[in-house]
């Protein structure tokens, strides 16, 4: 039976890094990581998802390292500037 679970959110199709997972990535595996997770979230938006874009995003696209300190979560969502 194919039963719907409801709409799909950015943090179902994310991953999140502490720093030292991060540092622990070669950069092929850090550049599949932005693209992936770029793509995701492009994906999610051209479907209709609305939803306000996560630090995460807004890291990769400055072409900043995406780890989190420890208690914080780069997946959650802030406003964007108008």
């Amino acid at each position: 039976m194919n039963k719907s679970l409801g709409p799909v959110s950015f943090k179902d199709v994310a991953v999140d890094f502490t720093q030292e997972e991060w540092q622990q990535l070669d950069r092929e595996q850090k550049t599949t990581y932005r693209d992936v997770m770029l793509e995701n979230y492009s994906h999610l938006v051209s479907v209709g998802c609305h939803i306000v874009k996560p630090e995460v995003i807004i890291k990769l696209e400055q072409g900043e390292e995406p780890w989190r300190v420890e208690g914080e979560f780069l997946l959650q969502s802030h406003p964007v500037p108008s």
